[in-house]
């Protein structure tokens, strides 16, 4: 989002609901997100669960985390739940989604965003925010994937990055924690970002 379209929409909604999420974002402050989904379609999966932990002033803040398990509007099948380790008496034990969505969002504020794949969650949330504020999540984002390759092609330009989520983690000298939980891959992703920019605590 450019300066530009923030200010409008901070003239138009900043007295509002979602002025939060339209301030100018805190320096140094970062929040990892991740999503446990139904699947991998945006268009007709749902999300299970969501999670986020600030990364600020070099720690990783967990006491501070977001996490909510959520109600699917559809069942998932055995595949889905080996991979998110989610069963459908679990998810049925969740929040809606839109509720779910509005606390992580009044939560969140104007932090920018840190993931893994980060298109996808967010794809995911986007018509859940459209729905609540009326525009497109306005957050700065940065996809660990795109800052690790920078890096790799900088040390390496002859080599193509190898950008798997165990292989970041395992050359940033981080433990992958709760694989495939949304908790455990946004702690590990901002362990890795931490790592990745030389910062530790």
């Amino acid at each position: 989002m450019t300066p530009l379209q923030r200010w409008w929409l901070r003239r138009r909604h900043g007295e509002g609901a979602w002025g939060g999420l339209l301030q100018r974002p805190p320096a140094n402050e970062w929040v990892s997100l991740d999503l446990e989904t139904t699947g991998l379609d945006p268009r007709r999966d749902h999300i299970l669960s969501l999670a986020a932990v600030p990364v600020r002033n070099g720690r990783v803040v967990l006491s501070e985390r977001f996490e909510q398990r959520v109600r699917p509007d559809r069942g998932f099948d055995i595949a889905s739940i080996r991979h998110h380790r989610i069963t459908p008496e679990e998810a049925a034990d969740g929040a809606s989604v839109t509720p779910v969505v509005a606390a992580f969002l009044q939560w969140l504020g104007s932090r920018a965003l840190l993931g893994y794949n980060l298109r996808f969650d967010l794809a995911m949330l986007a018509p859940h925010v459209h729905g609540l504020t009326g525009f497109a999540l306005p957050n700065p984002r940065v996809d660990l994937a795109d800052a690790y390759a920078t890096r790799a092609r900088r040390a390496r330009p002859d080599v193509p990055p190898d950008l798997d989520f165990a292989h970041i983690a395992e050359a940033l000298g981080v433990p992958v924690l709760g694989r495939h939980s949304a908790l455990g891959d946004a702690t590990t992703v901002a362990l890795c970002w931490l790592a990745l920019r030389g910062e530790g605590g």
